[in-house]
């Protein structure tokens, strides 16, 4: 089934990992997929860890999870600023409520402990956050890719193209 049509916010913030960010904006604009930068409304546009700008679509508080098919949170050092909006964890967990497919790699599991939506869930991640998600509630492995439902989790930009296979599958489905 096609993706195209589909609604999909990629949070962004200063020092966002650059290829986490647009590996998959361009996998799903290429598959015709309407993509939305989502940031936490401190700036208009955030620079890449590797110094790629980012202009934001729109900000969190304006984003509702009703409006969107799925969601990818991204790592490098961005997750650090995103999970602490409220209005970044409200989306998140509204998003994993109404069961959408949710795509999370890195450091991004950041987002998702601070969320309070982990408990229970099989996940992966950048191996330096593995007790936060532990910590979180989350039983935590070391796989290129996890699925539990509608949440993706990978733990590197080595792992992209698997992450973004799998949650164009969910998007399809």
């Amino acid at each position: 089934m096609s993706i195209a049509g589909k609604r999909v916010a990629v949070l962004v913030e200063h020092h966002y990992q650059d290829l986490e960010v647009w590996y998959p904006v361009m996998r799903l604009r290429e598959a015709g997929c309407r993509v939305y930068l989502v940031g936490t409304g401190s700036a208009p546009e955030y620079v890449g860890k590797y110094g790629y700008p980012a202009k934001v679509d729109k900000s969190a508080d304006k984003v509702k999870a009703s409006a969107l098919d799925g969601l990818v949170i991204p790592g490098g050092w961005a997750p650090d600023r995103l999970r602490m909006s409220e209005p970044v964890l409200e989306l998140v967990r509204d998003m994993m409520r109404a069961r959408k497919p949710v795509a999370c790699i890195c450091h991004g599991g950041w987002v998702l402990a601070s969320a309070g939506v982990l408990r229970g869930r099989k996940v992966t991640s950048f191996s330096a956050i593995r007790d936060d998600m532990v910590n979180a509630g989350a039983k935590w492995v070391d796989e290129e890719l996890v699925i539990d439902k509608q949440l993706v989790t990978s733990r590197k930009p080595d792992d992209l193209p698997a992450f973004m296979k799998a949650f164009v599958a969910l998007l399809s489905a």
